[in-house]
Order: structure tokens, then C-alpha cells, then sequence
């Protein structure tokens, strides 16, 4: 393999697929694989990582610097995993394990702050300076860019919008499951993939996932119309409450969730309701880059 520098590999981590790609220096994909995530294994999944990897780099006939993105964020003074809803890789050394690995250097950071990353340098928030992009999937996270480059605040948590309380919870939310971060009522605990589909299950309706609970919305059922507007009145209220705090230029939503496109429609007005002084103008967009902005930003993590 030659000219190494001309290609970055990022990796996105995920709680049920780990993807992989290699970008060139103009931002070009020119391979992307993904797998599922091997569930509750770490050696497993970093041996399938490095597999992923080699058999990208040996397609496209270089290898590159490595970023990844994980559902958590690595402690610097520690180098172990914190946070992450994929509860298998927490006090794990994940960086370090992965760079012996590769035998090569690897960065890890929050997928979230890659979905912004990715956005905000060429994805639908290209050209705005504060970006505030919400993952709506297996789990709920989110980041900020400001001016290009990833906010990560000065204990790494900047963005963790999903373990704050559903803000103005009503008398039948209090006081909200119980999450894996410790605390009750958190955003994750309402507004992920998992938590519509028991939010579904818990009205009374046959268990079913998410993707079909949006088909039948789509088909007139009342049971799935008034979960979604259970879940778009949420959302509205979780993400006034960042306006309230950041005020960002756009709101990017991505994950699976985020493929609904309803949520479009009604939850800007929804939202306004919540923001103080009853307008916002913030726009909410969907991921230009989808499910793969991730792993685009995870590669961007190193400049060529």
C-alpha cells in the first residue's frame, strides 16, 4: 500500500452497526462497509473493526489515520470510555486498544459531535456558525460546531442534551424511567427509537418497532398517530430548551428517528410555544449526509 497521507478512514461505532469508509482529501467516499455491532463483546467487536478496516484499506490500496466515533466520550486524564448508552464500553480503554490494534494512532470522540462535525463542514448546516446536531436513534445524543470544528467543553460533555430531564414534563411523565446514567426522566429515556416503541406499547397497543408504528400513522391508525404526536410534542420541547440555552443557526437531526418527516412539519411550531418569548426561527433539518454523516465526520476527525 502507498501514499498513506491521501486517505483518512473514520469509523462510526454504533449500538447496533459499527460502519467504516475511506474519504479522500477533497471529502470523496470511496469505500463504505458496515456490519452489526457485536452486542455486549468488546474484543469482538474491536477484532471486527480492525477486519472492517483492513478489507476497506486493501480495496482502495492505502491505508490512513483513523477516527471513530463512539456513543460516549474518552476521559482525557483516564483514556477509558464514559457515558456511552453502550454500556459494554464504558472504563474500557478503547482508544488505546484500538490504536495496538491498528498499530497506529486512533481518535475517539462523541458520534454526535462527528453527526455535527459532518454537517456543518459540507452537510445541510454547510456555511452556518453554530450547530447543534441531535442523533434520534438507539440512543439520543448530540453535539455542537461552532465555525467548522467540533465544541466539546472543557469536561467533554458539551451537547449531552439526552441525559437532561424532559424539560416541562407533564403530571403522567413525572418523574420519567429510569436511566443507565443514574438519573429519571431523561430525553433519552423519551425521545429514542426504544423509547417511542414503548411509549407505543405502554398506550395499550401491540409491541411493534418503530418503523412500523410510522407506516401505520401513515395509514390513518389512531394508535400510532397519537404516539408520534406524543413524541413530536417532546421533541419540541426538549429542543426549545436548547434554543433557550444556545440558540443555535440550525438544528440537524439525524439517526433513524430523524427519517420521519413529519416531525418537519410540526415540530417548529410546536417548538416556538416553549421558546422564550413564544418565536423561534431556528430551522430543523434533516442530516444531509443520513445515517452515514457520522462516520464521515469520525474521518474528519484527522486533516490531511
Amino acid at each position: 500500500m502507498t501514499n498513506p497521507s491521501s486517505v483518512r478512514i473514520g469509523i462510526d461505532w454504533g449500538g447496533t452497526k459499527i460502519e467504516a469508509l475511506a474519504m479522500d482529501s477533497e471529502g470523496r467516499e470511496l469505500v463504505r462497509r458496515r456490519i452489526s455491532t457485536p452486542r455486549g463483546d468488546y474484543e469482538g467487536s474491536i477484532r471486527e473493526a480492525v477486519a472492517l478496516v483492513i478489507a476497506i484499506e486493501t480495496e482502495v490500496g492505502r491505508t490512513g489515520p483513523i477516527g471513530v466515533g463512539i456513543p460516549g466520550m474518552v476521559v482525557p486524564d483516564t483514556g477509558l470510555v464514559r457515558n456511552a448508552n453502550s454500556t459494554w464500553l464504558n472504563g474500557r480503554p478503547l482508544e488505546r486498544d484500538l490504536a495496538r490494534a491498528f498499530g497506529r494512532e486512533v481518535r475517539c470522540v462523541n458520534d454526535a459531535n462527528c453527526l455535527a462535525l459532518s454537517e456543518a463542514i459540507d452537510g445541510a448546516a454547510a456555511g452556518k456558525r453554530v450547530v447543534f446536531a441531535a442523533i434520534l436513534g438507539t440512543g439520543c445524543g448530540a453535539g455542537i460546531a461552532i465555525s467548522g470544528e467540533m465544541h466539546s467543553g472543557i469536561n467533554g460533555v458539551a451537547g449531552e442534551w439526552g441525559h437532561n430531564s424532559l424539560p416541562w414534563q407533564r403530571p403522567e411523565e413525572y418523574p420519567g424511567e429510569a436511566c443507565y446514567c443514574g438519573q429519571r426522566g431523561c430525553i433519552e429515556g423519551w425521545l429514542s427509537g426504544p423509547a417511542l416503541e414503548e411509549d407505543y406499547r405502554r398506550s395499550g397497543a401491540e409491541p411493534l418497532a418503530g418503523t412500523q408504528i410510522v407506516a401505520l400513522s401513515e395509514q390513518g391508525d389512531a394508535a400510532a398517530d397519537a404516539a408520534l404526536a406524543r413524541y413530536e410534542d417532546r421533541l419540541a420541547r426538549a429542543l426549545a430548551h436548547v434554543v433557550n440555552l444556545l440558540d443555535p443557526d440550525v438544528i440537524v437531526l439525524g439517526g433513524g428517528l430523524s427519517q420521519i418527516e413529519r416531525l418537519y412539519r410540526n415540530v417548529p411550531p410546536l417548538m416556538a410555544q416553549w421558546v422564550f418569548g413564544k418565536t423561534a426561527r431556528t430551522p430543523i433539518v434533516s442530516a444531509r449526509h443520513g445515517d452515514s454523516s457520522g462516520v464521515r465526520g469520525a474521518a474528519r476527525l484527522w486533516a490531511l
